[in-house]
């Protein structure tokens, strides 16, 4: 078994065991751990009362955080004529037609989002084997697949956060940074909650939100009173 570092022992001794902490205090107590000699991510982590293995019940959605994510986020917009100057208008990285599936198609993949417009799905469609394991294929359900390209890519840039539930029922995603004032991390953290509860699947029985962890990249989990979340709506 790996031994723990003098830091882990010492940010985990931070974090009482079994506690669900209000969540104000537990942004605090994220921010406060985050000692890491870099703006460290704050993530949030959600487990969901769903049957990942039922294809009814996995959840998609999108949601843009009110306070931005902190990051840098490249837009890829796949699309023809009038379509593809609306992406270049409104901020996309790189936008075009054929050229930029056949470009991707060699192995060209430095983008974070790829947005396309339902015409251009056929052709996006095969680069699927490339995409999807990473996360990057448009997608309708997440918003990604629209002819109002102009909006979706001011989102994205604004910090977008796509939500996908992982094969055992639970959503993460980075809400900001370290640096970000506590409200911010609240706000965002709020943000994200209040999505996954629109997009609940009609067949999901029973609690829908069941655990929700806070973190950041190099600090230790801090579980969150779920009702903290209730009272904030």
């Amino acid at each position: 078994m790996a031994s723990r570092s003098k830091r882990t022992v010492v940010l985990d001794a931070k974090v009482e065991k079994g506690k669900r902490y209000q969540l104000v205090a537990a942004a605090e107590l994220v921010k406060n751990c985050a000692d890491a000699k870099f703006d460290e991510s704050v993530d949030i982590s959600v487990r969901l009362g769903i049957d990942p293995k039922q294809s009814d019940q996995n959840v998609r959605a999108a949601v843009v955080p009110p306070h931005g994510t902190g990051k840098t986020v490249k837009v890829l917009v796949i699309a023809k004529g009038e379509k593809e100057k609306e992406a270049e208008i409104a901020g996309a990285d790189y936008a075009g037609s054929d050229e930029m599936v056949e470009k991707i198609s060699k192995g060209w993949l430095d983008f974070d989002v790829v947005i396309a417009t339902p015409d251009m799905m056929r052709e996006v469609g095969k680069l699927g084997k490339l995409l999807g394991p990473k996360g990057l294929m448009p997608n309708p359900k997440s918003g990604t697949v629209t002819f109002d390209v102009a909006r979706v890519v001011k989102e994205c840039k604004a910090g977008r956060i796509e939500l996908r539930n992982d094969s055992y029922g639970i959503i993460h995603a980075s809400i900001g940074k370290a640096s970000f004032p506590v409200e911010h991390l609240v706000a965002n953290s709020m943000a994200v909650v209040e999505a996954l509860q629109r997009s609940k699947p009609s067949s999901s029985k029973g609690a829908f939100v069941r655990r929700i962890t806070l973190s950041s990249t190099m600090g230790p989990g801090v579980d969150v009173d779920l009702l903290s979340f209730e009272a904030k709506e």
